[in-house]
């Protein structure tokens, strides 16, 4: 046995199977950390997920599409698309559903970009477009977010004739800051028509601000524009995967092509079709989003933090660059007490956590730590 397992050892060590060059230069994404030593059930407010969980119809939708699991889900996904249409008053048949709006993002880069082509990332776009870009051999242009939302200017200049794809989202992320509605329409109106704006509205569900614009509408008149969205924030369904886009039919068509069949499984369809169409449940939650919101601001800047402007369903503290109050005191302060949130990454506003609000008693634990935790002097 020992000396099969040092063959395959050996063979796996001498295999001229290589990955391509650009795949190798990647790092991983790392999800956020869901365990806490010592807490059998820590409060997890790591990952943006909401904490509310799906609709009850959308659980029932869910509980019966169990028995057709033997069957193929619907290629076309036409239920899906109807209710997306019907609830945001959209064309059904420039709506593509997926594995999350994280796949439709890779069946746009792959069906739209070579290598050497040029994609401009507003600086806190998400990250995982940024590996399907440079894993299919493109050159990543970082445009940065000087007022800590996609900044314009910062793009427009970063157009070249390479340029084939802008990525940018809005609401972003760490920051939760929002691009104004009349910033996009600059955007649009002055990106030439042969370069793709992916405007990612992963957190658009949240966004009640007048001046936010979800892009629906400017997919109308300029065809380079493509709206994604997702079902794993404000719907509560992370955990089924599932997603869509809204596009012109000549963007639909290449990725048509590439998408696979079955790339929505029989209960993220069900479940999603009745989470959209469940709109009471989404206001309730989008209301408490926002009322919590309001008074995490207000009760972390009397303690001395400041907090980034946000409109999604986190929000980003930033603590002291030294002594005792810094951000890594703070997230080793939190996870002590059972709390979990998510440091910001090498790129990101310094000296930061951002943490997902949550339920009324995960939001009051998070308030009651951080007074703890600024009133201790080491």
């Amino acid at each position: 046995m020992a000396t099969a397992k040092k063959i395959v050892k050996e063979a796996a060590e001498n295999s001229i199977l290589k990955p391509n060059a650009a795949v190798q230069e990647l790092a991983p994404y790392k999800q956020g950390q869901s365990q806490a030593e010592g807490h059998e059930e820590p409060i997890k407010l790591s990952s943006n997920e909401s904490p509310h969980g799906p609709s009850p119809l959308a659980l029932k939708a869910y509980h019966d599409a169990g028995n057709t699991l033997f069957r193929y889900p619907d290629g076309a996904q036409v239920d899906l698309r109807a209710a997306i249409g019907d609830v945001f008053s959209l064309n059904p048949d420039q709506i593509v559903c997926g594995n999350g709006s994280e796949e439709l993002q890779l069946l746009l880069v792959r069906a739209f970009l070579s290598a050497g082509d040029e994609v401009i990332f507003s600086e806190n776009a998400f990250v995982m477009g940024k590996i399907h870009a440079l894993a299919q051999g493109a050159k990543v242009v970082t445009a940065p977010e000087p007022n800590h939302h996609a900044s314009v200017d910062e793009i427009l200049k970063r157009i070249t004739p390479e340029t084939r794809m802008i990525m940018l989202a809005s609401p972003n992320n760490p920051i939760g800051d929002y691009m104004r509605r009349v910033d996009f329409m600059r955007l649009v109106e002055n990106t030439p028509s042969d370069v793709m704006i992916l405007y990612d509205g992963a957190y658009g569900d949240y966004v009640t601000a007048s001046d936010y614009d979800p892009g629906f509408s400017a997919v109308d008149w300029a065809p380079n524009v493509v709206v994604t969205r997702t079902f794993s924030k404000l719907y509560g369904l992370a955990g089924l995967r599932i997603g869509w886009l809204y596009c012109d039919p000549s963007v639909m068509d290449p990725v048509q092509r590439i998408r696979t069949p079955f790339n929505a499984n029989i209960a993220a369809l069900a479940a999603a079709e009745a989470a959209v169409r469940d709109g009471a449940y989404a206001e309730k939650i989008r209301e408490h989003n926002n009322e919590w919101l309001k008074r995490i601001k207000r009760e972390l800047k009397a303690l001395g933090l400041f907090v980034f402007p946000t409109v999604a369903n986190f929000y980003l503290i930033r603590f002291s660059a030294t002594g005792p109050h810094t951000a890594k005191n703070a997230a080793a302060y939190l996870i002590d007490r059972g709390i979990i949130p998510r440091p910001v990454a090498a790129g990101g506003p310094a000296d930061c956590l951002r943490i997902t609000v949550g339920l009324d008693y995960e939001n009051e634990a998070v308030l009651e730590a951080l007074t703890g935790f600024m009133s201790a002097t080491n």
